[in-house]
């Protein structure tokens, strides 16, 4: 039989997620993350690199490995977009034009329905890519920690990458990539000398204090607004929350572009990544 103070507590719990749960219904939020991925630079030949070298091909790639995101959801959907600074002059160079044509725009998440819809432009023209929203099987855990002023729990999972998520890509080994055998079981490759792995670990942390199943890019199905995601070299962290803000913003999808599936549109990056191979490897035969 429970002890009155344990009833008294369970009580107190129920009534307080029953409260919150009502709060969620009628609110809206902004959080802001910040992304930073890692470059492994010996891994991309720095090895032969002076330091000096290093910090200045690091600091033309950070437009596009560091990165400020907006939020804004209420209980049922979301948008997710990036929060464009005027990069400084000499930032980005041929890194920032490859990185644009990779990076998404608004994003817009609707948990009830679990529709996904990706604003994406690529090489000048505008798709907008519709598509389930998968679910991952998280694992959740006792572990948690302070983020700002909201205390977090952890969450585990396995997710599959996108053949074209840049921020995974990686340089094969030398006797990876001279084999002519490849294992498809391992990896999803795109060029010669780049692979991607086909699962990665993710952990998140979520506040059960914003009892809403929200969280940056793709990340949902918590108990709680996920506001730490690390995933292979990726970290985003929540830097900022507005609850309520005094002007709210519509939550609506996006409408412009052509629709297509996340497999329409990875064969149409596929076609014009092998076009440009071939364009710019015809240049340099004939340089030679």
């Amino acid at each position: 039989m429970l002890s009155f103070n344990k009833l008294q507590q369970i009580t107190l719990g129920v009534i307080f997620l029953l409260s919150t749960f009502s709060y969620a219904q009628n609110f809206q939020g902004k959080a802001y993350y910040f992304s930073k991925t890692s470059v492994d630079m010996d891994g991309w030949g720095g090895r032969k690199m002076s330091d000096q070298q290093k910090k200045q091909i690091a600091e033309r790639m950070r437009g596009m490995f560091e990165k400020t995101y907006i939020l804004t959801f209420d209980r049922e959907s979301s948008t997710y977009k990036e929060d464009e600074v005027l990069e400084a002059p000499g930032r980005g160079g041929g890194f920032g034009m490859w990185g644009k044509s990779f990076s998404s725009g608004l994003q817009y998440k609707n948990i009830k329905s679990k529709r996904l819809l990706q604003d994406q432009e690529f090489f000048g023209k505008q798709f907008l890519i519709s598509d389930s929203l998968t679910k991952l099987e998280w694992q959740l855990t006792t572990e948690t920690k302070q983020i700002g002023q909201y205390v977090c729990m952890k969450a585990v999972a396995t997710k599959k990458v996108d053949e074209f998520d840049w921020r995974s890509m990686r340089r094969k080994k030398p006797s990876e990539s001279s084999s002519v055998k490849k294992d498809s079981t391992k990896t999803t490759n795109i060029s010669d000398d780049i692979e991607i792995p086909k699962e990665i670990e993710v952990t998140a942390w979520y506040t059960p204090q914003i009892p809403v199943s929200q969280g940056p890019g793709d990340f949902w199905g918590l108990p709680g607004l996920i506001l730490e995601v690390n995933t292979d070299k990726t970290t985003i962290l929540c830097s900022k929350i507005i609850m309520n803000p005094e002007e709210k913003e519509a939550i609506e999808a996006p409408e412009k572009g052509e629709v297509v599936s996340r497999t329409e549109y990875n064969d149409i990056v596929k076609k014009k990544t092998e076009e440009m191979r071939s364009m710019y490897g015809g240049r340099n035969r004939r340089r030679k």
